[in-house]
């Protein structure tokens, strides 16, 4: 993913012209789930794999349709099964409404990230919890002591809040793109701002995302992914 976008968008017509008709056949996917065919090897209808990875971009302008409370608990009610280690869930959301709080964030974002983040229709803070260990007993109800066992230390936490977060986090951002909606995650902002502005010392910040349906001139032109042959190696 691109999780930090610090330049202004500007994008020829033919790109505006590629955003509308990926945007389109986004909807479309969303709208119409598991009637194409299955990529070879996959199982995943076709259209769902382009809804969640071939046609999804990181977004950098938005419409004004909004994103309802609903569709984010059915986003969360459906990437909270995401395996992590333990089964730990230190991912905290914060959605960021209404215009007082925008502005409180909006201050703490890089200069490239701040109008697009201004003008989403909604934002949401992906943060850490450090003191996930206390919820263990009852996610792992059949090992109650696992959060005394391996996480008593601090250090330890952070790391593994760290690793699960991240995961959690791209969790969502998938559920967003479940959603029919489009994602534009960022790591361009003030850390120590945002975690004193929202959160506390437990809490540390992953991400900010804007959320929404993609706007004019959404994103850039994809760029390259590395080929299978350069990263899986078999011994």
């Amino acid at each position: 993913m691109s999780a930090q976008v610090t330049a202004p968008v500007t994008a020829s017509a033919a790109t505006s012209g590629a955003t509308a008709s990926a945007a389109a056949r986004i909807s479309d996917a969303a709208a119409g789930l598991g009637g194409g065919s299955a990529t070879a090897g996959l199982v995943l209808a076709s259209d769902a794999q382009d809804l969640l990875f071939r046609e999804a971009r990181t977004a950098n302008t938005f419409s004004g349709d909004p994103v309802t409370d609903e569709q984010v608990q059915a986003i969360y009610d459906l990437v909270k099964y995401g395996p992590t280690a333990f089964n730990q869930s230190p991912l905290r959301v914060t959605l960021v409404r209404t215009p007082e709080a925008r502005a409180r964030l909006v201050r703490h974002m890089a200069e490239g990230n701040r109008a697009k983040t201004a003008s989403a229709p909604l934002v949401a803070i992906l943060a850490t919890d450090h003191e996930f260990h206390e919820e263990l007993p009852r996610l792992v109800p059949h090992a109650p002591d696992t959060g005394r066992a391996y996480f008593s230390e601090r250090a330890v936490r952070e790391q593994s809040a760290l690793l699960n977060g991240a995961l959690q986090a791209a969790y969502f951002i998938v559920g967003v793109r479940a959603a029919g909606l489009a994602a534009g995650p960022m790591t361009g902002y003030d850390a120590a701002g945002l975690r004193a502005e929202f959160l506390d010392d437990d809490h540390e910040p992953l991400m900010v995302v804007n959320i929404g349906r993609p706007g004019p001139d959404a994103w850039f032109p994809r760029s390259p992914r590395l080929p299978y042959a350069d990263v899986v190696t078999t011994v």
